[in-house]
């Protein structure tokens, strides 16, 4: 897997993979990791702040349906693009270490499919976003979303899912193709990648509750 955290202004903080070498998860996943933690950050609000939805937190799971041909928020993923330059500078032998090319750089980009989540302190602040890529998108929500939770940084005020930002299972049936938005009774819901994420991600509120 790779990890990326970034700030509240996009700067890229650190990225981090799992494995023990740079090539041993998908080498496309460290810049789509920066990428989602970059979304979740620009598309969540701080606690008290925001219109009708005040402090909604909105992970990259939650986006998939509206980005959709028809949706509300059709076109918004290629609304801020990645910076090439940030995304592929420098030399690939630093990639996931402390002084990875992306570090202290803005990455830009926007992601809509699971695995990005803001981070929140105990004051209800966003301070950035936490992006998670190698594996299905749905395994990439589960393990951002257990990752905050263990940094301590999952004090989200406000969401989509029971006043969470988790992961939104319900189309009657996983027909993936458009418009998703007319089978999503939720208009954000995720399609289901396997039966086993699909369990884990649904009992996350019970085995790694945010803290509100």
């Amino acid at each position: 897997m790779w990890g990326s955290i970034v700030n509240r202004d996009g700067f890229v903080c650190a990225v981090a993979y799992s494995g023990d070498a740079r090539g041993d998860q998908w080498p496309g996943s460290r810049v789509i990791s920066a990428q989602k933690a970059n979304t979740a950050t620009s598309f969540s609000l701080p606690a008290g702040k925001g219109g009708l939805f005040p402090g909604l937190a909105l992970s990259t799971a939650n986006l998939i349906t509206q980005v959709q041909p028809g949706g509300s928020l059709y076109g918004l993923q290629f609304s801020n693009p990645v910076d090439t330059g940030v995304a592929y500078g420098g030399d690939p032998v630093a990639y996931g270490q402390a002084n990875d090319p992306m570090v202290g750089h803005r990455i830009g980009g926007v992601n809509v499919f699971g695995g990005g989540v803001a981070l929140y302190d105990s004051s209800g602040r966003v301070m950035g976003g936490l992006g998670v890529s190698g594996d299905t998108s749905c395994t990439d929500h589960n393990i951002g979303w257990k990752t905050r939770h263990r940094l301590k940084l999952d004090y989200v005020p406000n969401g989509l899912s029971a006043r969470t930002d988790n992961i939104i299972y319900d189309y009657p049936s996983n027909n993936i193709g458009p418009p998703q938005r007319d089978i999503s009774p939720s208009g954000f819901g995720h399609p289901m990648c396997d039966p086993p994420a699909t369990a884990v991600g649904n009992a996350l509120p019970v085995t790694d509750p945010v803290s509100h």
